[in-house]
């Protein structure tokens, strides 16, 4: 178990299911919630390791922004994902290991942002 960021309490381990009824593909998909601050994390695949970081709606909302705007860099196949990550690690002013966007939070989701919004790699 992990300690939601929001509340400090401890979270509970949770299927798909429980996180997104409507979608029967992610019900055997671990996740760890926060049900009171409505946060929460996947798990990579086959673990009970956390994606990122436990995210309430307004950072689940930012983190769908930057890949939205962040995906189609490396989707697009002119670059690799480890360089279109190198790019905005770069202008974000981090070491590449600590880019994630799973483990941004929405200060950095936001900054993100700005910085696709105003160009791309080259």
């Amino acid at each position: 178990m992990i300690n939601c960021p929001y509340c400090q309490r401890l979270t509970e381990k949770v299927t798909g299911k429980e996180i997104y009824p409507h979608r029967n593909d992610l019900w055997s998909k671990v996740f760890f919630r926060c049900l009171p601050c409505e946060a929460w994390v996947g798990c990579h695949p086959g673990t009970d390791t956390p994606l990122g970081r436990l995210a309430n709606a307004e950072l689940r909302r930012c983190k769908s922004q930057v890949h939205s705007a962040f995906d189609p860099l490396w989707k697009s196949r002119e670059r690799t994902r480890t360089q279109a990550y190198q790019w905005l690690a770069d202008q974000l002013g981090i070491d590449v290991e600590n880019c994630h966007i799973g483990e941004f939070d929405v200060a950095t989701c936001k900054r993100a942002v700005g910085i696709l919004a105003n160009g791309s790699p080259s």
